[in-house]
């Protein structure tokens, strides 16, 4: 795998949309539902619980919270759903994994990158990282295409634009050096992963 360098999705700190939801502290918590759709939230949590010295059982389901809870003492949600969830229930959220992975290591939490096959073309690769970068700057820099995304966003997600604007403010897009320590942590000691290159573009 090649990791296409100084872009991605990260947090220093509360991420907003990893959370772990329930009715006791994670500490008290038997069992825990965790979502199909994510291996790697699934993966960080469990990790970051057996840091802090509990061992729920896990339940995998469908990422429904109001039937996660039926079932199990804790539910982890992410995306929408988990940001939607806390706008609702905000009585009921334990834990942010973008929070908690902080408080851990000291490092950002690295959720999301662009990668690519080892073998994929070199020239592809640096087309697409220059895209993206430019698509990055125009959207630090530029009010107006800023606020074009903000806008989309929210009518794609049903999210108001002021939470739109805020998750903005709570997720990193530009992978610094202390985002890149936080994924080789994350990689080498959740994941125990070694075979991954950055490529030099």
């Amino acid at each position: 795998m090649q990791l296409l360098p100084g872009v991605g999705i990260a947090s220093r700190g509360p991420v907003g949309s990893v959370l772990l939801f329930g009715d006791r502290d994670p500490s008290l918590m038997r069992d825990i539902a965790l979502p199909t759709d994510s291996a790697t939230s699934t993966t960080l949590l469990m990790w970051l619980l057996s840091q802090m010295g509990f061992d729920p059982r896990p339940v995998d389901m469908g990422p429904d919270l109001g039937r996660m809870l039926k079932r199990c003492d804790g539910a982890l949600l992410i995306g929408d759903r988990a940001l939607d969830e806390a706008a609702r229930h905000p009585e009921w959220i334990r834990m942010d994994l973008g929070q908690a992975w902080f408080e851990q290591t000291g490092l950002p939490m690295v959720f999301g990158v662009f990668a690519a096959h080892r073998d994929a073309p070199a020239d592809m690769l640096s087309r697409d990282h220059s895209l993206l970068l430019a698509q990055l700057d125009a959207f630090e820099d530029d009010e107006v295409r800023r606020g074009e995304v903000v806008r989309e966003t929210a009518q794609r997600s049903g999210f108001s634009e002021a939470r739109i604007e805020r998750y903005f403010g709570e997720v990193i897009h530009r992978l610094d050096a202390d985002a890149c320590a936080g994924l080789d942590r994350f990689l080498s000691d959740v994941c125990g992963l070694d075979e991954f290159t950055t490529i030099a573009i």
